[in-house]
């Protein structure tokens, strides 16, 4: 083997990867306990909220439909998102244990990312549900039907697993570094990893942004047409929570990734403001549909009500056991 085949050798088999990495965030911050106190309250309410929702859709049946499957897959995914992030952050910086594996960091990117972006395609899907409710009342039930929101949802899933698990396993190029141990160590360029940062972007923030915005002209344009005042206001009732959780979501993302780009921002402040961009709508998106949606908070009282009813039968009925001695 001649001295250039052997360099290649060692070219493709030496890689120079971290074993660990040290998060330093979070750092020189007053009274910073009470934040991680906040997030400890967020996350456990943020549990309790889906985890109820999740559960009133689950069991009252008259939510069986194609609108509260999206709903449902919402909430499980807050719930999933909050859950990958908050504990692993309290863990690392509340019980200062900064050091995190190279492997591990690359897991919690992915869930984290991923979440976020089941959330984002959530939100489109309850666009496209709202479109077809308003704009096609009569062709609904046989356009938005279970198969084909079950078929949406799960191509959100595995399209979305599949564009973060590569953007994620790009990251490994960083650490590839080029074999120079005499004078120097030029790690690789770093254009991909960019130009799939700025296509996770496009997919997670502006497509979505600019389907519901389209989404919702139509809606307009449907209403317009509408000449009962009456009509008008019930059918934008039916959106209010829709586009509060659209707001709540896309704002602070879209003011975080602009400021990025425009100006420095200390990294304090941005893990900040990206931490209660992950974990804040999170918490007020079950909150926002038991509170604005008519249905849920009948389907609530429904809940309510049999579990008292069954509470009741079970003081009052006969001990098969018991018997009175004569």
């Amino acid at each position: 083997m001649g001295a250039e085949d052997q360099a290649t050798t060692m070219f493709n088999n030496t890689f120079v990867r971290p074993e660990k990495f040290y998060l330093s965030g979070f750092s020189n911050i007053p009274h910073i306990r009470y934040f991680y106190v906040f997030l400890c309250f967020v996350y456990i309410m943020t549990v309790l909220g889906n985890g109820f929702l999740l559960s009133v859709i689950w069991l009252v049946k008259t939510l069986h439909t194609p609108k509260y499957m999206i709903v449902f897959n919402m909430a499980l995914t807050d719930l999933c998102g909050s859950t990958a992030l908050i504990p692993k952050l309290l863990d690392t910086f509340l019980f200062d244990r900064r050091y995190i594996l190279y492997e591990a960091c690359l897991s919690y990117m992915f869930f984290v990312m991923f979440f976020a972006s089941v959330q984002s395609w959530t939100l489109v899907t309850m666009a496209y549900d709202r479109l077809i409710a308003i704009c096609f009342p009569l062709r609904y039930h046989n356009i938005v039907t279970e198969t084909s929101i079950a078929a949406i949802l799960l191509f959100v899933w595995i399209f979305l697993v599949s564009v973060i698990a590569i953007m994620v396993g790009l990251l490994n190029r960083l650490f590839f570094c080029d074999h120079g141990p005499v004078y120097r160590l030029a790690c690789n360029d770093t254009s991909l990893n960019y130009n799939m940062a700025s296509a996770l972007i496009t997919i997670l923030i502006i497509i979505p942004v600019i389907f519901i915005i389209a989404t919702y002209v139509c809606i307009f344009i449907a209403l317009s047409r509408t000449t009962s005042r009456k009509e008008r206001l019930r059918a934008l009732k039916t959106c209010t929570s829709h586009l509060i959780l659209v707001v709540m979501f896309f704002l602070p993302i879209g003011i975080t990734n602009i400021a990025t780009r425009a100006s420095y921002i200390h990294p304090n402040a941005r893990m900040i403001n990206s931490t209660l961009t992950h974990t804040i709508p999170a918490l007020l998106d079950p909150i926002i549909y038991a509170l604005k949606t008519e249905e849920v908070m009948i389907a609530i009282k429904k809940l309510c009500k049999r579990i008292y009813l069954n509470r009741m039968k079970a003081k009052t009925r006969p001990c098969n056991h018991c018997y009175i001695k004569s």
